[in-house]
């Protein structure tokens, strides 16, 4: 059983968010997924669907298989580092801002192998 995989790291949204929208997908055929990511409203959703149509690039491109014998086995967004930044209050205070990132793997699989 051939497995595809895309990544992409580093982003600008929390693991939580996104997993919310992951859980949606998966299991699911690569092109039903891509258009339920096309109607959810969150922003988690427009990221996630870039990973997914990656993955289909690359099973093409690499594998040559076509997008309709494909599967999402598995979406996760795993936890990346914190940006940590501080908010100015009153009386000389401040208080920390937590900017989360993920790293967002998706994974195919071929219906046929």
């Amino acid at each position: 059983m051939r497995q595809i995989k895309a990544k992409s790291k580093w982003v600008r949204s929390s693991p939580r968010k996104i997993q919310r929208v992951a859980e949606l997908i998966a299991g699911k055929k690569a092109s039903e997924a891509l258009t339920i990511l096309k109607f959810l409203p969150q922003k988690g959703a427009r990221i996630l669907e870039k990973v997914v149509k990656s993955a289909i690039a690359n099973a093409k491109n690499n594998f040559k298989l076509s997008e309709s014998e494909l599967i999402v086995k598995e979406a996760y967004a795993n936890k990346g580092i914190t940006l940590k930044r501080f908010r100015p209050r009153a009386k000389g205070r401040a208080f920390p801002i937590k900017k989360r990132t993920s790293h967002i793997t998706v994974s195919l699989v071929s219906k046929e192998a």
